[in-house]
């Protein structure tokens, strides 16, 4: 299973997409941060974000996406921006059905650390081990965005909804043929 994480914000949205292996482990396929600038409108700034998800999810074709649920904070601007990524993530999967899974920071965090508490440096730590990375993913977002995909290979729970594509919706040509092109665009 390949699943694209998103850890969603305005001026950084990490992306991070995993593989899931035998025995219970996970390997690294691609981790970016989108950024967009302070100084564009909110419409602009969107866009810009949009445009890094599109392209994500086509290059790297995920079974599933997992966006962290947001949750209320003090400061009302920045959960506005937050929400609206997230909803950004939740429609470029939905139009092409795929499964969208929403799942919050202490169930991350306790997915890859153990503790639903953990820091943002033991979850880069974790996050590090867990892929076999010689290196910290930075910033936070990046790492974030790991941690979301590997929580959802471990605990795929957090689905919403019935299945996208209801067993038999597809002939057994057109699966054939959507396996094929998913296969090609990972090996491209």
């Amino acid at each position: 299973m390949r699943v694209l994480g998103v850890d969603p914000g305005l001026t950084r949205c990490g992306l991070g997409v995993v593989d899931s292996l035998p025995g219970r482990r996970a390997a690294l396929v691609h981790v970016s941060v989108a950024r967009s600038e302070a100084g564009l409108g909110v419409d602009q700034r969107l866009l810009v974000i949009e445009r890094a998800l599109e392209e994500c999810i086509e290059e790297h074709a995920p079974d599933a996406v997992a966006v962290e649920r947001v949750f209320a904070q003090q400061n009302v601007s920045t959960v506005m921006g937050t929400a609206q990524v997230a909803g950004l993530a939740m429609v470029a999967a939905a139009r092409r059905r795929i499964p969208v899974a929403l799942h919050t920071p202490s169930e991350v965090k306790a997915a890859v650390t153990g503790s639903g508490r953990a820091d943002k440096a033991q979850v880069q730590t974790m996050v590090a081990r867990l892929l076999g990375l010689a290196e910290l993913p930075r910033p936070a977002d990046a790492a974030d965005a790991l941690a979301l995909a590997i929580c959802h290979l471990w605990r795929p729970a957090g689905t919403l909804g019935a299945p996208q594509r209801e067993p038999g919706a597809l002939t057994t040509a057109q699966q054939q043929w959507a396996a094929a092109e998913q296969a090609a665009r990972r090996r491209a």
